[in-house]
């Protein structure tokens, strides 16, 4: 945990050097396969600084982001059988019970399970990696992931143009909740298109 906390203090000190964006898309890359600090947390103080800049540094993320993930997708499809030993011991949130339920969402919900570790916290780095090792349709995989991506980090950035600094405490204590309510409501939605129109 204590490194972790040096991380992301490490993350966040890049936001008051004139190097801020290119970490941010750097940040966002590296998060999507094996790096363990979100991008929300650089990218919140990014847009709280300048908040005319805001959907410009959300792009940027999801930009960063997708192209990270595909990377991710990368190692789980050519390289997995090398470094699964070394994501399992060194990098956060692998598991390979984790890794056997991914496999399980892949089989039947492989777009809707990529666009939710997009969204929401559920770690998005063993999504990526899990869709190359499971050989996930690779089309499906990039719009899931921009489509997740591209909403998460415009949703922080659209709450800092709208609210300003007085959000931010309020999305860092909450941004999980408000990413698991957004989630029940879209798939509640979809529920009530599919079931009863």
């Amino acid at each position: 945990m204590k490194m972790i906390r040096r991380l992301y203090d490490w993350v966040l000190h890049w936001a008051a050097t004139p190097y801020g964006t290119l970490a941010l898309f750097c940040l966002a890359f590296a998060e999507s396969s094996f790096f363990p600090i979100p991008p929300d947390v650089l990218l919140l103080a990014l847009c709280i600084a300048t908040p005319r800049h805001s959907f410009r540094y959300a792009l940027l993320t999801a930009v960063g982001s997708v192209l990270g993930g595909m990377l991710g997708y990368g190692i789980g499809h050519s390289l997995w059988g090398a470094v699964s030993d070394y994501f399992f011991r060194y990098v956060p949130g692998f598991t390979e019970a984790i890794f056997a339920t991914v496999q399980e969402l892949f089989v039947s919900y492989d777009f809707w399970a990529i666009f939710t570790a997009g969204f929401t916290p559920i770690p998005y780095k063993v999504f990526t990696i899990g869709a190359g090792v499971f050989e996930i349709n690779f089309p499906v995989f990039v719009l899931a992931s921009v489509i997740g991506r591209s909403l998460r980090f415009f949703l922080v950035a659209a709450l800092i143009y709208r609210f300003g600094p007085a959000v931010r405490n309020f999305i860092e204590k909450y941004f999980n909740l408000l990413t698991l309510i957004f989630m029940v409501l879209l798939i509640g939605g979809f529920l009530v298109i599919k079931y009863v129109f």
